[in-house]
């Protein structure tokens, strides 16, 4: 891919898109800034906040590294409400916040930046490295992965813009270039590499981060991470630091994730992810040892959305999805995000492990954000096959450490159980014992153990004695809270 904004490269450039930054790096990379720093920009917003006696919300200060020589400005600056900005009526006053961003779209004056860097923002303004301004509107934002969409007038200035690179082409030691505005120092350049991929920091569902080196600090958020192609190959987001400085670990969206996300924000201005309707859990060592499988991978359905694409019975609890539309599921957070890049609509085909066997069904995706809506309004399904009448013959029992029991009337009201969820009840758990590591709670209900459903304390008994017998060391049990929310635990069954 040719960088379009024109600026002059490292002789590499022009190579294919496949092709790695040099190996030893390089001697400078100040030809190479020179010709990105015109696209960078410095993000502004500001806010009316009510004032601190009248319940507004208080900004504190930033956490800026001992020693810092802004530290003194900073301390005048928050400690005087006054020099914060212009006050509103009603005691509230303006706060402002500084990020940055990157031209994407000369033409079309667009630019990317964090969520977060422009969230709840009356006023944003993009700042250019000439020491111009330009008001900027919101396209649309994201905040599952902190994205933030923003347009400019493009006729008011010109404009330089950079292009997307191939984050998955990076390896881990590959050179990257991050700029921009950290501490309100605009146009700050600073090199490192690319120290891992695919980190999970928990800040969302699609967690993929790429983790460097190069130095970030406060208001780099929202800037580009450069490949020696002069590429953005991430977006700044996040540091980990106990003192609010660069320590030499920074987190950035990888441009695989955020290009999607980009091209949904400016076409509908939203996302429009594709949703499966399962809920999931990780497979363990246990639980895979219990399903007797080879090696712990993929994701295990714990549930089924009502209502969702899925709630045909094409997919099942107890299911562990190993690949979906030909890309694999190693790991439980794969699905979500490859899930979530698929189009809404699409038929595609799911590989599963189901009872020992791998089998291929074929599901259309619907829409994730109107199945969050279902989820928040509705349960999941599981299996609901009816036992025979000799097997209620057994009312409580002791197995596993725990004492269990028919799932009668009484019991329902005792634990407040709701009338959907079916199967044998937990009423006591003996402390120490294997279920109670396991998190087991009287009140959950037992529906199924090694996916078969169970409906009496007997049918419990003799799925957990056949599983003896065969040589299992585990029992994988599928438990319902009282509002029918499933998830699957392996217990000992020394």
């Amino acid at each position: 891919m040719v960088f379009t904004s024109g600026v002059s490269l490292a002789p590499h450039a022009a190579h294919a898109q496949t092709e790695q930054p040099t190996a030893s790096g390089p001697d400078s990379v100040a030809d190479l800034a020179e010709g990105l720093l015109d696209a960078v920009v410095n993000i502004s917003t500001s806010q009316n906040v009510g004032s601190g006696r009248g319940g507004g919300r208080n900004v504190p200060p930033p956490n800026l590294p001992e020693g810092s020589p802004f530290q003194e400005f900073f301390d005048e600056f928050f400690n005087n409400p006054d020099r914060q900005g212009e006050g509103g009526g009603g005691g509230g006053r303006r706060v402002e916040s500084l990020g940055s961003g990157f031209v994407i779209d000369a033409a079309e004056g667009i630019v990317v930046t964090n969520n977060h860097v422009i969230a709840d923002a009356d006023a944003i303004e993009v700042n250019f490295a000439d020491g111009g301004k330009l008001k900027a509107e919101l396209v649309g934002v994201d905040p599952k992965t902190d994205l933030a969409v923003l347009k400019v007038d493009p006729s008011l200035r010109e404009l330089k813009e950079v292009s997307f690179g191939d984050s998955a082409q990076m390896r881990i030691g590959d050179w990257v270039m991050a700029i921009g505005n950290p501490f309100g120092l605009g146009g700050s350049v600073s090199i490192g590499i690319v120290s891992a991929r695919g980190r999970d920091i928990n800040s969302g569902p699609y967690d993929d981060f790429i983790q460097t080196d190069a130095a970030i600090n406060r208001g780099n958020s929202g800037g580009p991470l450069f490949n020696m192609f002069g590429q953005v190959i991430g977006i700044n987001t996040a540091i980990i630091s106990p003192s609010g400085g660069s320590i030499g670990i920074g987190f950035s969206i990888p441009s695989q994730l955020a290009v999607g996300v980009i091209d949904q924000l400016r076409e509908f201005g939203e996302t429009r992810r594709g949703w499966l309707g399962v809920r999931i859990q990780p497979v363990t060592d246990e639980i895979a040892e219990s399903l007797g499988m080879s090696n712990a991978q993929g994701a295990l359905v714990a549930g089924v959305i009502k209502g969702g694409p899925v709630d045909d019975g094409s997919i099942q609890p107890g299911d562990v999805i190993t690949s979906f539309d030909g890309k694999a599921v190693r790991t439980m957070r794969d699905l979500p995000r490859v899930v979530a890049e698929s189009p809404v609509g699409k038929a595609v085909d799911v590989i599963v492990m189901r009872k020992g066997e791998e089998q291929t069904v074929k599901v259309t995706l619907g829409r994730l954000e109107d199945g969050e809506r279902l989820a928040e309004d509705g349960t999941t399904t599981t299996d609901e096959e009816t036992a025979p009448e000799d097997d209620a013959s057994v009312a409580t029992a002791s197995v596993l450490g725990m004492t269990i029991a028919e799932l009668g009337d009484e019991a329902r009201a005792n634990f407040e159980i709701s009338p959907e969820v079916s199967g044998v009840v937990v009423t006591e758990v003996t402390e120490g014992s294997a279920a109670a590591e396991r998190g087991v709670t009287p009140g959950e209900v037992i529906t199924e153990i090694a996916q078969e459903a169970v409906s009496t304390p007997k049918e419990v008994m003799d799925r957990v004695t056949a599983l003896k017998e065969q040589g299992r060391r585990n029992a994988l049990l599928m438990l319902s809270s009282k509002t029918g929310e499933l998830r699957f635990v392996t217990i000992r069954m020394d």
